[in-house]
């Protein structure tokens, strides 16, 4: 073999048995000292070991955003079937958008959201969910004007 095919080869070597440099075993610290991975480890176990939320959903704060979504959006209108099909649609996204802005990590959201036309009758509005009420919480409010009423409920279910 000649000298240009074992020089070519010995470089080859080397790029694919590469050894790794010491500080890539462990995490840095700030001294520029490597701890042990085993304590980085240990860490990252303990931290996929939380449950539960380390903030609580805050339902008043989503009590205001229906409040101002059904206020703005329902205030000047009249009862029209079509156009309330359009506009649960539009109230249940702008609704789970301004909640979402929140930035709640780790709550899966249900938005819902009803319209229907005052004309003398009674309505109730019920609904279930199988949840944890030590992290599971919903928030809700109504809105009524002339010719219609609207109802939006915001259900928020911690995700581990």
């Amino acid at each position: 073999m000649s000298d240009v095919h074992k020089d070519k080869s010995v470089r080859r070597d080397k790029k694919t048995s590469r050894v790794p440099s010491e500080g890539s075993h462990g995490v840095k610290n700030t001294a520029g000292k490597t701890k042990d991975p085993s304590t980085f480890f240990i860490y990252s176990f303990m931290c996929a070991l939380i449950t539960g939320p380390r903030k609580r959903f805050p339902a008043p704060a989503v009590v205001e955003i229906l409040k101002d979504v059904l206020t703005s959006y329902l205030e000047e209108e009249k009862y029209e079937v079509e156009w309330s099909r359009q506009m649960i649609k539009t109230i249940c996204e702008v609704i789970r958008s301004r909640v979402k802005d929140l930035m709640i990590r780790r709550y899966k959201l249900v938005v819902l959201a009803h319209i229907g036309q005052l004309a003398g009758q009674s309505m109730q509005i019920s609904s279930r969910c199988l949840w944890d009420p030590a992290t599971d919480t919903f928030a809700s409010w109504s809105f009524k004007n002339t010719s219609l009423y609207g109802v939006a409920s915001v259900y928020a279910v911690y995700f581990e």
